[in-house]
């Protein structure tokens, strides 16, 4: 094999192994479905955490919020519209006010309509 066609082979397995980190980037608007609190605050937990659920691409998201940065509950009413941009297991949830959170999908189920 030449020194030439082992590069480019190395280049063409480095291109396919990142292809799906950049297809796992998805962004758009839905509707907050829910907000629950998980934890509670203590010396582990400086802020309460919380899990919020959205729909977006046929799927039914569950983000967890840091508990070591704090998000105000009253910034993200459950029924009103967020925009959300996913990057494979990392969300940022944004409200038309332009509230932000960042999140951690810990939770993916896929939404499936009655026949």
């Amino acid at each position: 094999m030449h020194k030439g066609t082992a590069s480019t082979m190395l280049g063409i397995a480095t291109l396919l192994t990142t292809l799906p980190v950049f297809a796992a980037k998805v962004q758009g608007n839905t509707i907050l479905k829910d907000s629950q609190t998980y934890g509670s605050k203590g010396k582990e937990h400086k802020h309460q955490g919380y899990d919020l659920l959205f729909e977006a691409n046929s799927k039914s998201y569950t983000c967890r919020t840091d508990t070591n940065k704090s998000m105000n509950a009253t910034d993200f009413v459950v029924g009103t519209q967020v925009h959300y941009e996913i990057d494979g297991d990392q969300a940022k949830i944004k409200t038309p006010e332009k509230k932000e959170v960042e999140c951690k999908i810990v939770r993916v189920e896929a939404v499936t309509t009655a026949p």
